[in-house]
């Protein structure tokens, strides 16, 4: 599903949206650090702080409705390198285990101020991608293609 300029798109990109919404369709997005493993994305929940309780309102939001979708675009004056992908799919909240930590290790490795961060015990979003649309232009240096 995921095409090789799309994976190569993405690789790039150091910031997607990501687009939740509550059991009722409100929808809330957010911009997350992200990695992509095989077809699953992968967003953890940093150290910074937030208000406890409550949850996050991504998380609770994908405990009633676990369908979402991310988008990672380019923006560029020039109209002629401007690009998207969306990634749409069901997600899960992992609190432990082999996947759990695999994720964490693939984040901490993409984005280093993830080091500092205690974020072993931080769930991380795992999104099941079940659809993939891009749109524009998806070369690495946004150079028009012929």
């Amino acid at each position: 599903m995921l095409g090789e300029c799309e994976l190569r798109f993405l690789s790039e990109r150091r910031i997607a949206h990501l687009a939740t919404a509550d059991r009722d369709g409100v929808p809330h997005v957010v911009p997350v650090c992200f990695v992509v493993s095989g077809m699953t994305l992968y967003v953890t929940i940093d150290a910074k702080p937030k208000r406890q309780p409550p949850r996050l309102k991504r998380l609770r939001n994908i405990a009633e409705n676990a369908q979402v979708a991310v988008v990672v675009d380019r923006y560029e004056e020039d109209w002629g390198r401007l690009g998207w992908v969306m990634l749409a799919g069901c997600a899960e909240i992992l609190t432990q285990g082999q996947e759990h930590d695999a994720a964490q290790d693939l984040l901490r490795g993409r984005y280093p101020q993830l080091a500092a961060m205690q974020i072993a015990q931080l769930p991380v979003i795992a999104v099941r991608i079940a659809r993939v649309t891009s749109w524009g232009n998806l070369a690495l240096d946004g150079a028009p293609t012929s």
